[in-house]
C-alpha cells in the first residue's frame, strides 16, 4: 500500500519493519460531530516493542459514530495485511463494535452490516486477531487522530503532529555530526529540527 503524505492522514515510520510474526497493536477510534455529521477515524499502530509503526487519520464524510468506528477497524486491518503483520491486537473504546466483532452482539444496522462483513473477511486472512474494549482515557492517541481528521474535513486549520508531544522541545547536543538526546527517545522515522542553544 503506497504511503500517503501527512496531509492525507497517514504518518508512518519509513523504516518500519516488514513481514514479522510478532503481534502488533492498533488503537482505533472514530467519531462524528452531529451523529450523523462530519466523521473521521484515527488509528495508532505500534510494534510489540512499542515502536510507532503508523498513525492513520482520515475524514470519511457525513457518517455516524459507529460507521467511523468500523472505518478505523478496517484501516487497521488493511495496514496489517498490506504491511506483512499477520497478528493484530485491536483496542477500541466502541463497546458496540468490539462486542459485535466478538459475536456477543448482533449486527442489526443495515449501515454497519457490510462493514462488519468486510472486517470479518480481513480478520480471516490474519494468523492471529484479538480485539478488546478500553475506556476513552486509554485510547487518547487514536482519539487525537480521529479529531484531527474531523477538523480537516470541517476546514479547521490544525497543526497535525505525527507523534505525541512532537511540539515539546527535547534537549540534546551534537557531537561529530550525531545528535545525542539528554533524556527520552524518539521512534524511528521521526524528523527533527536542531537549533543552536542561546549563549548567555
Amino acid at each position: 500500500m503506497p504511503q500517503r503524505t501527512p496531509q492525507s492522514g497517514l504518518f508512518a515510520a519509513p523504516d518500519a519493519p516488514k513481514t514479522t510474526g510478532d503481534w502488533i497493536s492498533a488503537h482505533c477510534d472514530g467519531g462524528a460531530r452531529g451523529n450523523p455529521g462530519p466523521a473521521g477515524f484515527g488509528v495508532y499502530v505500534q510494534s510489540h516493542e512499542g515502536m510507532v509503526l503508523a498513525e492513520l487519520s482520515e475524514f470519511i464524510g457525513f457518517k455516524t459514530n459507529n460507521v467511523a468506528e468500523y472505518s478505523g477497524l478496517l484501516a487497521a486491518l488493511d495496514f496489517a495485511l498490506q504491511n506483512g503483520h499477520p497478528r493484530l491486537r485491536v483496542v477500541s473504546d466502541s463497546e458496540l463494535m468490539v462486542k459485535q466483532i466478538q459475536g456477543k452482539y448482533k449486527v442489526a444496522s443495515p449501515d454497519l452490516r457490510p462493514l462488519f462483513d468486510e472486517a470479518k473477511r480481513r480478520i480471516a486472512k490474519l494468523e492471529g486477531f484479538q480485539i478488546e474494549h478500553a475506556l476513552r482515557a486509554k485510547n487518547k492517541h487514536a482519539d487525537r487522530l480521529a479529531n484531527l481528521a474531523m477538523d480537516r474535513g470541517m476546514g479547521k486549520k490544525t497543526a497535525a503532529t505525527p507523534y505525541p508531544n512532537a511540539e515539546k522541545p527535547i534537549k540534546g547536543f551534537v557531537k561529530d555530526g550525531v545528535v545525542h538526546l539528554l533524556e527520552g527517545s524518539l521512534p524511528d522515522g521521526v524528523f527533527v529540527t536542531v537549533q543552536r542553544a542561546k549563549q548567555d
